[in-house]
């Protein structure tokens, strides 16, 4: 696991001219070892309110120097009203070349995404997250291991502090 949101693992902070957007930005450094990994597995957690909810769709896409790399389109049919979910998503990253994966190792913070959350077709939030792929060493005040990007991340994104709520 690269680390874990719920227990307490923060990624790098915001650049600070980000403003008001922070609560929908986070950055992850995950080192270069990353790049070598064919298949990622995140989960997000999240609680639904009193309505059922069809058609719950996340549409992310990866840029570098705003060149799209990759997109990736998950939908969850149905959601329960009242409940408390774990939406696994797998990510098969694209085959990549060693000069891509130079230039993304050493250009810090110029991967990034824009994953956009849809109910119905209709837009309920944006998020926005920057990469950095150099060697590892602090994410914040958190030790990362080398070998930590081998493993799955799991992300918990809480609804109350991210405001995320689906109804």
């Amino acid at each position: 696991m690269l680390f874990d949101l719920a227990a307490g693992s923060m990624p790098s902070p915001p650049p600070p001219d980000i403003g008001e957007d922070a609560c929908r930005f986070i950055r992850y450094h995950f080192g270069p070892e990353l790049l070598e990994i064919n298949t990622i597995g995140t989960t997000l957690e999240f609680v639904n309110g009193p309505y059922e909810v069809h058609q719950f769709r996340m549409i992310e896409r990866h840029y570098f120097r705003d060149q799209l790399i990759t997109s990736y389109d998950f939908t969850m049919p149905f959601v329960m009203p009242n409940s408390r979910n774990t939406w696994e998503m797998i990510y098969t990253k694209p085959l990549l070349s060693e000069e891509w994966k130079e230039a993304l190792r050493s250009a810090p913070w110029e991967a990034r995404s824009d994953s956009f959350y849809f109910v119905q077709d209709q837009l309920i939030m944006h998020n926005r997250a920057e990469y950095n792929y150099s060697p590892l060493g602090l994410i914040g005040r958190h030790p990362v291991h080398p070998g930590a990007s081998k493993q799955l991340r799991k992300a918990r994104v809480d609804p109350v502090e991210s405001r995320f709520a689906l109804n």
